[in-house]
């Protein structure tokens, strides 16, 4: 009689330092349930449910500032209040066995000003604004250039968001660095017209993501670092 091959989603993986026993991760799902931008305590209900012995979680796209955001009620990582309240969310997650990231972001122009403190303008890589999407019916506000010296600034906002992943309980971050949010708005020169250390070549452009990633595995280590693309 044959022996059956193992199914390769279910054979244990070495990532890192961390060993898990199975290769399906839940990823990413921006859920907007996390009022005036703190997680609620039925997260724990959800992503438990979801866990399992071994397996990986990356939770939903966490804001690193105030300025952060793009969309309503996503969650936040960058006050006190946030971290406690991730924590018996990360416990919930842990007590089943699993490792669980958490994924910062910065929404950048994909924002509008009724997102941004005071009503501001989203910032960006760029003053140029998205135009509306058709299909969603969302409208962008126009952004506002950061200016280079504001630039390192953010840079401290996803070290000190990374920080206090680590304080809540989580085991890693993981780097929002796609789908138009404001790393790749740096890295892309369709949204990169600067004419500065962070724009114009590739090396240029991708200075603010390098800086960013440096500044967070100086901060909890490089083993708990990982990013999107």
């Amino acid at each position: 009689m044959a022996t059956k091959e193992p199914i390769p989603l279910l054979t244990p993986h070495k990532m890192g330092q961390f060993e898990l026993s199975h290769r399906v991760v839940l990823a990413p799902l921006t859920r907007c349930r996390s009022y005036t931008n703190v997680p609620q305590p039925h997260a724990a209900l959800h992503y438990s449910q979801r866990a399992t012995k071994g397996g990986l979680l990356i939770a939903e796209a966490t804001g690193v500032s105030a300025t952060a955001q793009g969309f309503p009620d996503t969650p936040g990582i960058w006050t006190q209040q946030q971290v406690n309240a991730w924590k018996p969310i990360v416990d919930a997650v842990h007590s089943k066995g699993a490792l669980f990231f958490c994924q910062i972001w910065h929404a950048g122009r994909v924002s509008s000003n009724e997102f941004q403190p005071d009503g501001h303008a989203p910032i960006s890589s760029t003053d140029k604004q998205i135009p509306p999407d058709a299909e969603s019916g969302m409208v962008y506000s126009k952004p506002r250039r950061l200016h280079t010296d504001e630039v390192p600034l953010i840079v401290d906002d996803f070290r000190r968001a990374a920080r206090n992943v680590i304080e809540a309980g989580f085991d890693g971050v993981e780097i929002h660095g796609a789908h138009g949010f404001l790393l790749e708005q740096f890295m892309k020169d369709s949204s990169n017209d600067r004419t500065d250390r962070y724009g114009g070549s590739l090396e240029n452009r991708c200075r603010f993501a390098v800086e960013v990633i440096d500044a967070i595995v100086h901060e909890i280590g490089a083993d708990r670092v990982g990013i999107s693309g």
